[in-house]
């Protein structure tokens, strides 16, 4: 009954194993295909523009509101440091 539940155990795992051995390559080919799917079709340079555009105003986005928090940041990070040799 034991040999019977190890042998059950053994071959799960090993199928589980099998399976996470070949999700690197059936995600390799997964992807690849998508780009070159993604490349060949003419309608996708839209999207490529799409995206670029998006990640342009993501990283404008970023920049200006680092840009105004900066210097309330620095200013907090002074006050905290600055109570820091207070406190011990």
């Amino acid at each position: 009954m034991r040999s019977e539940e190890t042998k059950t155990k053994k071959k799960g795992v090993a199928v589980m194993l099998n399976k996470v051995s070949h999700l690197p390559m059936s995600a390799y080919i997964m992807m690849t295909g998508a780009f070159k799917a993604f490349f060949k079709d003419e309608r996708g340079l839209s999207g490529v523009v799409v995206a670029i555009l998006l990640i342009l105003v993501a990283v404008l986005a970023i920049v200006l509101i680092w840009g105004f928090l900066s210097g309330w940041l620095r200013d907090l990070w002074d006050q905290i440091t600055s109570q820091a040799d207070t406190i011990a």
